[in-house]
């Protein structure tokens, strides 16, 4: 039997036992439109937005809510990225047993984002075999067939779910950051994971992340038709300063902007090494965006915000979105506990003023 038989016996199993009918059908209610507007992943909308975090660990998982999506959409934003570990729905005891009452908290999301116009995408930032962060999976998705296959299971069931909803509103996004691998590693995974998707729903709009943590595009991937998706956070320093995941970050010196060194970060670097790379991938027909950048909350503000000045101007330039890492906390524009900024009241949450315009700025 052929790994296509076996994830078709597994999806047949999915629709009628974890995805029940009622879920799929109100992830599927379409919203009062005068139509969609058509996506192509070879030049994607400069959807800009925020990511999510309810569902970024089992440890969280929360449903997402609503008010969020109100505040997106009542300050003009137009995107949020769901990072999700696929723990937050799975049995620990058998991973293809899909918890039903979790997946309706995603349809919900899907659901806000529909009826207030907005992008919603949809990432495993944990899939099975791999995430960037700790803790290391129990199987391996680059070298193993249990773990694609597995991993594929999962994004069918979600192309399964999801089919008919337009572009417009709901895209998938395969990979969170697929590290230091050789391309053709991850072109073997993200075929199959592509494969999966379109078994169900072949018209589905696939994101993949750039290999290097997001950082460099692979266009070996072009002939998949789909997107891919790269990062701001560089230069590490700024972005990552007193980060307690980084090891090392407490001892860097304060950083400024331009960031000084041998070679050191300004303008200029950014965009030979982070711009003009995609831009040529671009160029081959593939639709660009930054699926998440942003500066942890130990960095100097002003120097937080000339940075982001400099990126947002770049990507402005180039026609990409972006979604800034997080809405709320650290990274973000609400809550982020900043000692050096004057936060002014939103709502019930602290908002930092001057990085909020200059977001909504570009």
């Amino acid at each position: 039997m052929t790994r296509r038989d076996l994830l078709a016996g597994a999806v047949a199993v999915a629709s009628t036992a974890a995805f029940g009918a009622a879920g799929a059908t109100s992830a599927r209610k379409a919203p009062a439109e005068k139509g969609a507007v058509k996506v192509s992943y070879s030049k994607l909308p400069r959807w800009r937005g925020f990511n999510l975090l309810e569902k970024f660990t089992l440890d969280r998982n929360q449903p997402f809510r609503e008010e969020d999506f109100d505040i997106i959409a009542e300050w003009g934003f137009d995107f949020v990225r769901l990072p999700m570990d696929y723990r937050c729905w799975t049995d620990p005891n058998n991973p293809k047993q899909l918890k039903e009452a979790v997946l309706k908290e995603i349809d919900q999301a899907v659901q806000f984002g529909r009826s207030r116009r907005i992008h919603v995408c949809i990432n495993f930032h944990r899939a099975p075999g791999y995430c960037v962060n700790p803790p290391r999976e129990p199987l391996d998705l680059w070298s193993q067939e249990e773990a694609l296959e597995l991993c594929c299971y999962h994004w069918a069931a979600f192309a399964k779910r999801y089919k008919g909803i337009p572009n417009e509103y709901l895209s998938f996004n395969l990979l969170n950051e697929p590290g230091n691998i050789p391309s053709s590693t991850y072109v073997r995974v993200a075929t199959e994971l592509v494969r999966a998707i379109r078994a169900e729903d072949p018209n589905r709009l696939v994101i993949a992340d750039g290999i290097f943590w997001g950082n460099t595009p692979v266009p070996e991937l072009v002939p998949l038709k789909i997107a891919q998706s790269t990062r701001g956070y560089d230069p590490m320093q700024i972005s990552h300063y007193k980060a307690s995941w980084i090891g090392g970050s407490d001892t860097w010196p304060e950083p400024t902007w331009p960031l000084p060194g041998n070679p050191g970060w300004d303008r200029d670097r950014l965009y030979r090494e982070r711009i003009q790379p995609w831009k040529q991938l671009e160029a081959m027909g593939v639709g660009v965006h930054v699926g998440e950048w942003g500066a942890f909350n130990q960095t100097p503000h002003k120097v937080v915000l000339a940075w982001m000045k400099d990126r947002l101007q770049q990507w402005k330039e180039a026609g990409w979105g972006w979604a800034l890492w997080n809405l709320r906390g650290p990274f973000g524009v609400l809550d982020s506990g900043r000692k050096d900024v004057n936060y002014e009241k939103f709502r019930k949450y602290n908002l930092d003023r001057q990085m909020f315009e200059l977001l909504k700025a570009y």
